[in-house]
């Protein structure tokens, strides 16, 4: 029998029906779900305005590739560009926050003819893949190669912002609120210096929203909190609402022509209903406000509970920093308060749940933490 290749901790828990805020194991038990799937459930579990729409497209084509007019494509950048603020901005789709990044990175290689790109943070989407060929048939830029390429930099650190991006930089890719890094929030000084910098340089901007953007952090894009503008801006997770898409969104900067990037499933039918159907309902049920309100309780909650060295975030991606290890504290809000949290590094509870969710749940949450962190204590 052929086996899975093992590279993920598992526990021993089967999700088989999810609803809201909710989901249930293969034995009945409720859980809460503050997670998300890594931030990807932005509208809640089996939304039933999302379900309808992705099976009503069931019944008429699910995929087909981009050698044929797909009028859903142009429906979800209209959409997308309009809730965004990005209407004057080109819109290209793909699968993953990885493969949106690493068309970012080719497309800027394109635009400059450069190699070098700067990194604020090791945790950015794509950093696994081992180069991205930015080659075609009228010009051959050499292939950037992550480990030979890419310079890492402090984070929030304007100095270096400042000395690190040079006239030989491509690109610099940076996210607004820092996931897997720490849930580490980019001041505003640091964000304007990097624009005033890439402007001086000729390098492109590129804002890693895979994790903050698609309305998490209570803006669309976490980095319009400082007032700037990117040059590309990546996107995915939340934006299909678990079903897989991606995209970047380009400014008019650059030029489009043919076979300058492709995809095989980006931008099929199916994913485009997806992601058209998640910006409608965020748009008519304001979750963006709700991810700024219950952003603020849980943050007003944890704050009354203490315990912690460090409270970090934005609207719905919050980082809660405590002196100890934060496995335990992780297992017992899963095993015996039955809710989904995530981790950053070994010392942060990540919480990334739905844009949807409520004050009940948050209640929940902030009893179950406050009974875990008066044990520790």
């Amino acid at each position: 029998m052929a086996q899975l290749f093992d590279v993920y901790p598992l526990y021993d828990i089967e999700p088989v029906r999810a609803q809201g805020s909710y989901l249930w194991d293969a034995n009945g038990t409720r859980y809460l779900d503050l997670y998300g799937g890594h931030a990807v459930i932005s509208v809640g579990h089996t939304h039933p305005r999302y379900v309808q729409a992705l099976t009503n497209q069931l019944n008429k084509i699910s995929f087909y590739s981009n050698s044929v007019h797909i009028p859903q494509q142009q429906e979800l950048a209209d959409k997308l560009g309009a809730t965004s603020g990005h209407s004057d901005y080109a819109l290209f789709l793909c699968n993953s926050g990885a493969e949106a990044n690493e068309n970012a990175l080719k497309l800027a290689s394109f635009h400059n003819g450069r190699t070098k790109v700067v990194a604020f943070t090791k945790a950015f989407h794509g950093r696994t893949a081992g180069a991205v060929a930015a080659t075609d048939n009228r010009s051959i830029v050499a292939p950037i190669n992550y480990s030979q390429h890419v310079q890492f930099l402090p984070y929030n650190d304007v100095e270096a912002a400042l000395t690190g991006i040079t006239d030989e930089t491509c690109a610099v890719i940076i996210e607004g609120i820092q996931g897997v890094g720490g849930i580490h929030v980019a001041t505003d000084a640091f964000l304007q210096a990097l624009r005033r910098r890439c402007d001086e340089t000729g390098a492109v901007l590129i804002l890693d929203g895979v994790q903050c953007g698609y309305g998490r952090s209570g803006k669309f894009f976490s980095h319009q909190f400082s007032g700037i503008g990117a040059d590309i801006i990546s996107m995915a997770k939340g934006m299909g609402n678990g079903f897989p898409i991606g995209g970047i969104l380009i400014s008019p900067k650059f030029k489009a022509s043919y076979g300058l990037l492709g995809t095989t499933f980006g931008g099929n039918h199916l994913a485009c209903i997806a992601a058209i159907a998640v910006l409608d309902i965020m748009n008519d049920e304001g979750l963006i406000e709700n991810a700024i309100r219950m952003g603020d309780y849980f943050m007003d909650g944890i704050r009354q509970i203490g315990g912690y060295k460090d409270l970090r975030g934005r609207g719905l991606m919050i980082g809660i920093e405590y002196d100890f290890p934060v496995d335990a504290l992780r297992k017992s809000l899963l095993f015996t308060h039955k809710q989904f949290t995530g981790v950053a590094g070994k010392n942060i509870i990540r919480l990334l749940p739905s844009l949807a969710i409520g004050v009940d749940e948050a209640d929940q949450f902030l009893e179950a933490l406050q009974k875990e962190v008066r044990q520790t204590a």
